[in-house]
């Protein structure tokens, strides 16, 4: 099978380097650009980093880009015009962000993940049912922890999640969102989706939903013990997007959940 040409963008960022990391057990890919945002003269793992130009992506069959959002959708731009497969796991987009995201796909394949862990996208699949389910009468809030580097809160995952609660309730995410708390030990449930998100230690990533009758309490709960499991799903989702037509996919197109 020919190797598929990969560029990983923020190569020296945290999932940037598991990324490299885990690619010594991937036997698909050929590691051929890394980018940054600023000019270093470090090769990582025998590469100049670049920044995000026509350049760096031109030889390349897809982009792995877990970023910020301003550099995500300078790669989306350059990968748009060079017509470059792009996986996301880029978090903390705006509404106007997303639908930015949208217009690309529309020219490129695109497959998008607030999280690439298979049980994450398993536990939004149960968090949408869970929903559904139990009805009005069930009050919710989405509970997450993660390192104290992480700067955008509530995580994407979480916000994933609230989209699978909102979806259960077939109602828009963004008008069912609530209260969104900080490094807070209680916070309450609402008709609206709460968040509270701790930031601390090197904690990779802890999720609960947590649904609520006042009589009753059902939490559906994930926790990551390890980097890895995020760089393996985004290599499974750019060896699945290879074979796709432009649009715009997530791990739930992946995984076949319907």
């Amino acid at each position: 099978m020919k190797k598929i040409n990969l560029a990983i963008t923020g190569c020296l960022g945290r999932m940037g380097r598991q990324l490299i990391a885990s690619l010594k057990s991937e036997k698909n890919f050929k590691l051929i650009s890394v980018t940054e945002s600023r000019i270093i003269n470090k090769k990582v793992s025998g590469l100049l980093p670049q920044l995000n130009s026509e350049p760096a992506f031109r030889n390349v069959n897809i982009i792995i880009d877990f970023t910020i959002p301003k550099s995500t959708l300078e790669v989306l731009k350059i990968a748009s015009k060079l017509k470059k497969r792009v996986v996301i796991g880029t978090t903390g987009f705006s509404k106007k962000e997303e639908n930015l995201i949208k217009k690309y796909s529309k020219k490129i394949p695109i497959l998008k993940a607030g999280n690439m862990s298979l049980g994450i996208n398993l536990l939004m699949y149960l968090t949408e049912i869970t929903s559904k389910s139990l009805g009005s009468n069930f009050l919710n809030k989405v509970f997450e922890v993660h390192h104290k580097h992480k700067k955008d809160h509530p995580s994407g995952t979480a916000l994933m999640l609230g989209k699978g609660i909102a979806a259960g309730k077939n109602k828009d995410f963004y008008q069912l969102i609530g209260k969104k708390y900080l490094n807070k030990k209680t916070f309450p449930y609402s008709k609206k989706i709460n968040f509270n998100s701790i930031r601390k230690g090197e904690v990779i990533g802890n999720h609960k939903v947590l649904f609520s009758s006042g009589k009753e309490i059902i939490t559906l709960n994930h926790e990551a013990f390890d980097r890895a499991l995020y760089s393996e799903g985004a290599f499974t989702a750019a060896r699945w997007l290879m074979n796709k037509k432009p649009g715009l996919y997530s791990m739930r197109d992946l995984l076949n959940f319907k």
